[in-house]
């Protein structure tokens, strides 16, 4: 797969002190947040981590993303859902990698039509984009 340029729209900025124990903020001001490790990981858990900001941001987008489809495709996607769950865990490797798993709930439509927005919004979502052929996706409706 090759990177294509983009026509960039916006570029978001945001600066870490101090990695996963200190705090993320934007350079705009709209965001400022503590970041502990999590209780599971030897941290304290007292803020916010990477993949709970990570998992913010997919669901978002992929939110984003089924509402361009269901505007083509003239769907109701009034009252739906999206939620996105980010693992993190030590790879073969001696690393460490993410895996994501999306739902969507769309209660206006069938379960064969929102099968059909989700696999569309996940060919649309940047995030979608960006992780493909990276990290384990698996999406699902609900």
């Amino acid at each position: 797969m090759s990177i294509q340029p983009l026509d960039v729209l916006y570029t978001a900025v945001a600066t870490a002190e101090n990695g996963r124990d200190g705090k993320v903020a934007s350079d705009d001001g709209n965001l400022e947040v503590v970041v502990n490790p999590p209780k599971q990981m030897g941290g304290s858990g007292a803020g916010t981590n990477p993949e709970q900001l990570f998992a913010a941001g997919y669901s978002a987008c992929f939110q984003g993303a089924l509402g361009v489809v269901a505007r083509q495709t003239k769907a109701d996607i009034s009252g739906s859902t999206v939620t996105a769950s980010v693992g993190i865990g030590k790879t073969p490797a001696g690393g460490f990698g993410l895996q994501v798993a999306i739902s969507a709930t769309i209660p206006n439509v069938d379960e064969a039509t929102a099968r059909e927005l989700v696999e569309k919004a996940h060919q649309v979502c940047p995030y979608s984009n960006a992780t493909r052929g990276n990290i384990e996706v698996t999406i699902s409706v609900g």
